[in-house]
């Protein structure tokens, strides 16, 4: 049975069993994920998995709701016989907005033949590619494609269908006491520069062994797009959501200059399907105009709230997470590539990743993590030595504050999540930022 064919037989079910005033959100999505992964330079994985999963949200008896989705992709009639039985012992939700109704698609899909059709062959070229560039270090990491094709239908009367791919790259090289990384995510896999990745790995590599630690205090840091892609996913998720500023957790002065004027986000909503787990068709919402927020992603339910539309930013945990942004891109400044920002370093650090990264301030978004392949200290805007990991606890707010950011202007995208799910790859696309203040609070034991 097609997908269409499916939702169709769902919708029939959701009248026959819940009766003609059920509310549903139905979606059949076809997941395609492909994975050569390798270590010790040789590929040593090939992994495919093929799978439909069946999406059900159900309204009943005026607000009482559940939700659940099954990958038995015959079983339709069971997945509405669960759900219905579910929905009748919760309690009524007056927050419930209902099903969303007809409304045409606003983005066009991203699906990319090639990438849907890459074999083996493909990804182990690909893999080649980033081995060789890496000249002898040790290197291990991965090559992944997937595309995905979904078909959702309301009750209230929307239908929509699309599809998307995605393909990241990976990669690890290393010597002893020293790791150098590189990755990149696109919507389709001729983008892909495995080659180039390979060697910036291994560049960093090289440059990072014998570290040696510094003393904590706050840094002038240039932040590489690795570790800026951090700090934008940490304001995403806490910060440029109506959750948060519905729940009065996030920090945002909207309309105000919170951040450096050279501070530009956007969530284009360009990879990925052209509509959301609601139904509601995407749209590029802009986050910080000139250092000034001025919007957040929504998604039904907190634009009921908040008397509003929905951004088409809903998913599978927005209601207990926030509509979260999928796919932001940092707007490039004048700063040049990281050459250039370390070269206005009279000393400071250069930061190649974060990792492991928490956080302890929702308000203010303080987070702490470590630093990861590669940090070092730069004096007189040139780099001197390799610095051992680090420890910071920094508010990703104040880091941004006005006078203490210059956007450097060479954007990279760099997938916000290692796999995919059946939505695609998240990826923000960012530069290099050079940041007048960043709180070093220890060294890898600190």
């Amino acid at each position: 049975m097609t997908a269409d064919d499916v939702v169709a037989e769902l919708l029939e079910q959701v009248r026959r069993q819940a009766g003609p005033g059920a509310e549903a959100v139905i979606r059949v999505e076809d997941a395609d994920l492909a994975l050569t992964r390798f270590a010790g330079s040789a590929i040593h994985q090939n992994t495919a998995e093929s799978r439909r999963t069946l999406h059900l949200q159900l309204g009943v008896d005026g607000g009482r709701t559940a939700a659940a989705s099954t990958t038995r992709a015959r079983d339709v009639a069971g997945l509405v016989e669960a759900t219905l039985a579910a929905a009748r012992l919760r309690p009524r939700d007056p927050a419930w907005p209902g099903p969303a109704g007809p409304a045409p698609l606003v983005l066009p899909d991203v699906a990319d033949r090639a990438t849907a059709d890459a074999d083996p062959a493909l990804r182990a070229r690909l893999v080649g590619e980033f081995v060789a560039a890496a000249e002898g270090l040790e290197t291990a990491g991965y090559v992944q494609t997937s595309v995905v094709h979904a078909v959702l239908a309301t009750t209230a009367g929307q239908h929509v269908a699309g599809s998307s791919t995605a393909a990241a790259c990976d990669g690890v090289a290393r010597l002893p006491g020293a790791d150098g990384t590189a990755r990149q995510v696109a919507a389709a896999v001729g983008e892909l520069d495995c080659a180039a990745l390979g060697a910036r790995a291994a560049a960093k590599a090289r440059a990072g062994t014998d570290p040696s630690p510094v003393d904590p205090g706050r840094w002038p840091v240039v932040l590489e797009p690795t570790a800026v892609a951090d700090v934008v996913a940490g304001l995403l998720t806490g910060q440029f959501q109506a959750r948060a500023v519905l729940d009065g957790t996030g920090g945002l002065r909207t309309g105000e200059q919170q951040f450096d004027p050279a501070v530009s986000l956007t969530d284009p909503a360009g990879l990925g399907l052209p509509f959301d787990t609601e139904g509601t068709p995407k749209r590029s919402v802009e986050l910080v105009r000139d250092g000034v927020p001025v919007g957040v992603t929504s998604d039904r339910r907190t634009a009921a709230a908040t008397g509003g539309a929905s951004t088409g930013h809903g998913g599978p945990a927005s209601a207990t997470w926030g509509p979260v942004a999928t796919d932001a891109a940092l707007a490039p400044g004048t700063g040049g590539g990281v050459e250039d920002l370390v070269a206005g370093l009279d000393r400071g650090l250069l930061v190649t990743d974060v990792w492991y990264t928490r956080v302890l301030d929702q308000k203010r978004s303080v987070w702490t993590g470590l630093t990861r392949n590669g940090v070092w200290l730069v004096e007189g805007g040139r780099v001197v030595r390799p610095v051992s990991t680090l420890r910071f606890t920094q508010s990703y707010l104040e880091a941004l504050a006005p006078g203490a950011v210059t956007v450097g202007s060479q954007v990279q995208a760099v997938p916000r999540t290692l796999t995919s799910t059946a939505w695609g790859t998240h990826r923000v696309a960012v530069p290099a930022l050079a940041l007048a203040s960043w709180n070093i609070t220890g060294n890898a034991t600190g």
